[in-house]
């Protein structure tokens, strides 16, 4: 299924990567990369497993710094933030984890609360049910209120990390490769959730992914890591139209009719 592009506005970039480089002892992870995410936009980046996918993502987010370059989010230069105003960046935005995250000893509604708890502390209890009930809408996942999260399937417990980041109405969504270990039906009720929540909750987001299905399905535009650089970029099209031995059986192995 291919993607709809939503509006988009290219004139206003939401993430600026600007020649960041990123290595761990010998291994040169990131080199000397940029990236551009504008208003509205689902971006996706491609690339193998160990190909440096996810720490961008984290460098994104502050969770690590870059050897080199700057990180411009939402105005914000991460890199340089302290620790203070990166918390505050942070709540604008929402990063879902492959393993969802949720907390195992509380119900679906104390995992949604909590979020809200910690960081709008003079709302009253009207106020957080409402929130609760309006993202557990959004997910499709209503009747999952008070159930714990080891009562939900795989999908069930995703939709819910989805809900329980969107909870304070993020300008931005990470999401971490969204689809790992879901089945093939599973797979593509998540990425109609990732396409809804672009549309409702005007989001711009990066999702991570070695899923072509899943790129093919939520990008507007997408790029591929390769050797610690943004080789490739474009739709799903041009990033596959090549001869280039390093992409050709990427797209083999997730072979899409």
């Amino acid at each position: 299924m291919e993607k709809t592009t939503q509006n988009i506005n290219y004139e206003d970039v939401v993430i600026h990567v600007d020649k960041v480089s990123k290595s761990f002892g010998d291994l040169h992870v990131l080199r000397d990369v940029d990236l551009q995410l504008y208003n509205g936009e689902n971006l996706v980046v491609l690339g193998r497993s160990g190909t440096g996918k996810s720490v961008l993502i984290k460098l994104i987010s502050g969770l690590l710094k870059p050897d080199q370059g700057n990180i411009n989010v939402l105005g914000e230069v991460v890199n340089i933030l302290d620790e203070r105003d990166l918390r505050g960046l942070r709540q604008r935005i929402g990063f879902s984890f492959q393993n969802s995250a949720l907390y195992d000893s509380m119900t679906v509604r104390e995992n949604l609360e909590f979020p809200l708890v910690r960081n709008k502390r003079n709302l009253t209890r009207t106020e957080i049910d409402k929130e609760v009930e309006e993202v557990l809408e959004g997910v499709g996942l209503s009747q999952a209120i008070n159930q714990m999260p080891s009562e939900l399937s795989g999908g069930q417990r995703k939709r819910i990390g989805i809900a329980r980041t969107l909870i304070l109405r993020p300008d931005i969504m990470l999401y971490d490769e969204p689809t790992a270990g879901l089945d093939p039906i599973t797979c593509l009720d998540i990425n109609s959730l990732i396409n809804e929540v672009q549309e409702r909750y005007r989001t711009s987001s990066i999702i991570i992914t070695h899923d072509l299905a899943c790129a093919k399905m939520v990008g507007d535009r997408m790029v591929m890591l390769l050797d610690g650089k943004f080789e490739r970029q474009g739709t799903f099209e041009q990033i596959f139209d090549t001869e280039d031995e390093r992409v050709q059986p990427f797209y083999d192995y997730n072979f899409i009719v």
